[in-house]
């Protein structure tokens, strides 16, 4: 199956198992074949004179020029650390408590489960609600009598 393609580096004609410059050992390959070497390290292309052999061009850059930093590829992603006492857990992005200021895991967020030593009320509608949402459950938990957010008692059971 032989398909006249020529050859663009040297113009001769060849077919296709033949037509790259390393299979018909092309004389003027250098003219076309124009890959630029690639550092292994820091992925920087490396310019290669006419003439030189790309892998001693590469091997100089990487003990001279080579910009490759090994402690940049082992930069940490989760480095925001719970501040909870006997927690481990880090985080990707900061979890701050909007009532203490500390950093904290999903876990340990709310104020509940951090024991925040913040302002008494929570800055926000949502946190107050949920602040009297787990009284309210402590309360039916031990049989208290609770004060609801409307000031009447009332005995829960």
């Amino acid at each position: 199956d032989f398909l006249p393609l020529k050859c663009d580096a040297c113009g001769e004609v060849f077919c296709k198992d033949h037509i790259r410059y390393d299979d018909h050992k092309c004389s003027s390959a250098y003219k076309k074949n124009v890959q630029v070497p690639v550092c292994p390290l820091c992925n920087a292309p490396i310019p290669v004179q006419k003439g030189e052999i790309p892998d001693i061009v590469v091997g100089a850059h990487m003990d001279k020029d080579c910009k490759y930093n090994p402690a940049q590829q082992k930069q940490r992603i989760f480095t925001n650390k719970c501040l909870k006492p006997g927690c481990k857990r880090k985080e990707m992005m900061k979890v701050v408590c909007e009532q203490c200021g500390g950093n904290f895991c999903i876990k340990h967020r709310h104020p509940l489960d951090h024991d925040c030593k913040g302002s008494s009320h929570p800055t926000s509608k949502a946190g107050y609600a949920a602040l009297m949402r787990a009284s309210q459950t402590a309360f039916k938990s031990t049989g208290a009598i609770g004060v609801p957010s409307n000031g009447s008692l009332q005995h829960n059971r």
